[in-house]
């Protein structure tokens, strides 16, 4: 290309915003692989590092831009307190999330004056920001696979392996050299990111779990006015008849406002509502001071048979960082009812659900991370997912955070049964497929049956170590080929 100057980095924060149709809703992985080629060759002609690293930030900015843009929705729930803050976390998570590219693009280049670090680089930064400063690896190049042959791989080398094997394309699509080779490049891209994966149906056990999605709107959830409005449809969609008696019945992430330990009342009720069934619960509760985002398992004789308490919070909307100088300037969580936010439990564990046996609960932002879902103790038979996507608006980013839980699906080969608030509630099977849904915005419940869990995948078995091993290692064979260059 012989773009120079401002007109190369106006290039590259376009080629970011049309990567960025990769994702949901738009669903376009052949643009985000595109964009991903049009940018590596884009900084072939660029020597210095400094400067391949500005590319690539601008083309991170531009993508992490318009996929993020809904993260101004939960600062908007409560305008008058928060709103101001609301441009700030677009332009700070953007640039952020594009500093890790930048990085990618500039470790790349000092290695080599060729583009073919990039292969290690890209998807170790990913990893990296997967892990640094509590993680946030939403958006990852991985998730735009879901839909497409390519995202079955997931189930052998996970997002970070995926993310290799995408820009690995790029990298070798840039650097073709003959019409033969082009051509062939394409042909695998159309097979890989354009074609569903050919799959058979999955096998269905005799299992049924009700999903409740009340579409509490987030202003309106607990207000007084409106909280005996959703506890009366969800107690009315818990009780409606059934072709099939359900197993269990799951309620959304906090479905209730009163504390566990001061709901007596209501957690009666929700079991009578659910005529012997199992329920579980998305709740606040309160032990010895501390406040934690949990989930309960409520048996048929209205007892609370196990909790689990969320693990992987959310800085600055669960919990503040330094939370007690935090208070003093008056800044707590933007999720958090009481206090200055909640308290982290544990870390992943299962629990045991009736018929279904173990399970394995994720309390929203949870699912967003790979990791976490490999940290659990051991293969559960369902992983269920309780959310409240009400905090992140109606587009973009509730369809964003379902496509990560069919990425958590294929990973390990387990079913991901999903109740939202707003939505999208959907039973996934174990290859990443939505078998039935409630859409966003729509109020109601769906009985579905439980897919049979396939066996362990190599992903579930390795975890993301071999990835970390081959990037460890590349990367510094790559950085001794350097020295030795220089010395020669």
């Amino acid at each position: 290309m012989t773009l120079t100057g401002r007109r190369r980095g106006l290039a590259a924060l376009g080629l970011g915003i049309v990567a960025a149709l990769g994702q949901a809703p738009f669903d376009l992985p052949i643009a985000m692989l595109g964009a991903m080629t049009l940018i590596v060759a884009l900084t072939n002609g660029v020597s210095e590092p400094r400067r391949a690293a500005v590319l690539g930030w601008l083309f991170g900015l531009g993508y992490f831009a318009v996929v993020l843009h809904w993260i101004v929705s939960p600062f908007l729930v409560d305008a008058a307190r928060h709103g101001w803050m609301a441009p700030f976390a677009v332009v700070l998570m953007a640039s952020g999330a594009a500093v890790f590219w930048g990085a990618a693009f500039w470790i790349a280049r000092w290695l080599s004056p060729r583009s073919w670090p990039l292969i290690l680089c890209w998807p170790a930064v990913e990893m990296l920001r997967a892990y640094i400063f509590t993680g946030f690896p939403w958006a990852t190049p991985a998730q735009t696979t879901v839909d497409v042959l390519l995202g079955q791989v997931l189930a052998f080398v996970g997002p970070y392996g995926v993310t290799l094997m995408l820009v690995a394309f790029a990298v070798a699509a840039s650097n073709a050299r003959t019409l033969i080779v082009r051509s062939a490049l394409v042909l695998g891209a159309a097979v890989l990111v354009v074609l569903p994966p050919l799959t058979p149906p999955a096998m269905l056990t005799d299992q049924v779990v009700r999903l409740i999605q009340p579409n509490a709107a987030q202003d309106q959830k607990w207000d007084p006015d409106m909280i005996p409005v959703f506890f009366a449809r969800q107690l009315e969609f818990t009780a409606a008849p059934a072709q099939v008696a359900p197993s269990v019945v799951i309620w959304s992430e906090t479905a209730i406002p009163w504390a566990l330990e001061r709901a007596d009342a209501a957690i009666q009720q929700i079991a009578q509502a659910a005529g012997g069934a199992p329920v579980l619960l998305g709740v606040q509760r309160s032990e010895n001071g501390r406040y934690f985002n949990s989930l309960a398992v409520i048996g048929r004789d209205g007892t609370v048979q196990d909790v689990y308490d969320k693990h992987h919070l959310v800085p600055f909307g669960e919990y503040f960082p330094l939370s007690s100088w935090a208070a003093k300037l008056g800044l707590f969580g933007l999720a958090a009812q009481v206090g200055g936010g909640y308290s982290a439990g544990p870390g992943a564990r299962l629990v045991e659900v009736g018929t279904l046996g173990p399970v394995l609960p994720l309390i929203c932002y949870e699912a967003v991370f790979a990791h976490d879902v490999n940290a659990a103790p051991a293969r559960p038979n369902l992983i269920v997912q309780v959310t409240n996507d009400a905090w992140f608006g109606r587009g973009a980013g509730p369809l964003q955070h379902l496509a990560q839980a069919r990425m958590r699906a294929i990973e390990q080969g387990v079913p991901v049964a999903r109740a939202a608030n707003t939505g999208v509630s959907a039973m996934i099977d174990p290859k990443g497929r939505v078998l039935q849904n409630l859409p966003l915005g729509e109020a109601g419940y769906i009985d579905a049956a439980v897919p049979l869990p396939l066996s362990p995948t190599l992903y579930s078995r390795t975890k993301d170590w071999p990835m970390l091993g081959l990037f460890l290692i590349g990367l510094v064979l790559l950085g001794f080929r350097r020295r030795f260059r220089n010395t020669d």
